[in-house]
């Protein structure tokens, strides 16, 4: 690495497990990484899969407790004479309520973690006073549930519609230094839904619809590291949908008997 990138960071949120280790396993060839995630065990599994795990940091917080996240971020980089350069939000819950059984306190813990959490990571990274005008990008993983409906994921798509909003503006706030853009996945095997993808029916139905087929988490990743690149400069404020065909995929109609 170049001396330009030796105090010099990537921050991914969610790097546990998902998108987010497939993000960090990715980066970590060019660039030194701040994993963020609830369990130090398994942030320390994860950056032993990176290349040159010794230049990786750890932040070990539970972003649905959103009291202090500036306050902790900050201290972190003064400690380790720090700054970020790119922002990727990959964490995210995922609650299937129905409405007529909505609970308040799950939603408020979704929202937290799939949105407030990120506004309070992007304030002090856009504090010159904290991060020295360090900050180039914001990428945040979204999902093609905000753009095609399904049963119980009222909440669910609610806080990835509101990803995609603050994107938007975010794109023409902090423009010309810094690009942000959202990611929109496809149903991909991950972690967060492993009950889901251990079922032959459910793994059939994605299949049937997704026009390429089953995705990989590293596909997302491999988008994630586009837009962090300079080939990406002159793209911001873009959902960039990563689905395998999911959203324009429309089901042929059933055969009207004669």
């Amino acid at each position: 690495m170049n001396d330009r990138m030796a105090h010099t960071y990537t921050l991914i949120t969610g790097a546990s497990s998902g998108f987010g280790s497939s993000v960090a396993q990715k980066l970590s060839a060019t660039r030194r990484l701040i994993l963020v995630g609830r369990k130090a065990e398994t942030l320390e599994n994860v950056r032993a899969k990176c290349d040159s795990p010794e230049n990786h940091l750890i932040w070990v917080r539970d972003l649905s407790r959103l009291e202090g996240i500036g306050d902790e971020l900050a201290g972190l980089l003064s400690t380790k004479a720090a700054t970020v350069e790119h922002f990727v939000h990959s964490a995210g819950l995922l609650t299937i309520q129905y409405a007529r059984a909505l609970e308040m306190p799950s939603v408020m813990q979704l929202f937290n973690v799939n949105v407030f959490s990120a506004l309070e990571i992007i304030k002090p990274l856009t504090q010159k006073k904290v991060n020295q005008g360090a900050l180039r990008s914001i990428t945040f993983v979204s999902s093609v549930a905000t753009r095609v409906g399904a049963a119980g994921y009222s909440a669910y798509s609610a806080s990835k519609g509101a990803i995609n909003g603050i994107s938007l503006s975010l794109a023409v706030e902090l423009a010309p230094a810094v690009r942000v853009n959202s990611i929109l996945p496809g149903i991909v095997g991950t972690e967060m839904n492993t009950d889901h993808f251990a079922k032959p029916e459910f793994v059939e139905s994605v299949r049937a619809t997704h026009p390429l087929g089953l995705g990989k988490a590293e596909d997302v990743a491999d988008a994630v590291d586009f837009l962090a690149s300079d080939q990406a400069r002159w793209i911001t404020g873009q959902e960039i949908v990563v689905d395998g065909g999911r959203t324009v995929f429309s089901p042929p109609r059933a055969a009207k008997a004669s």
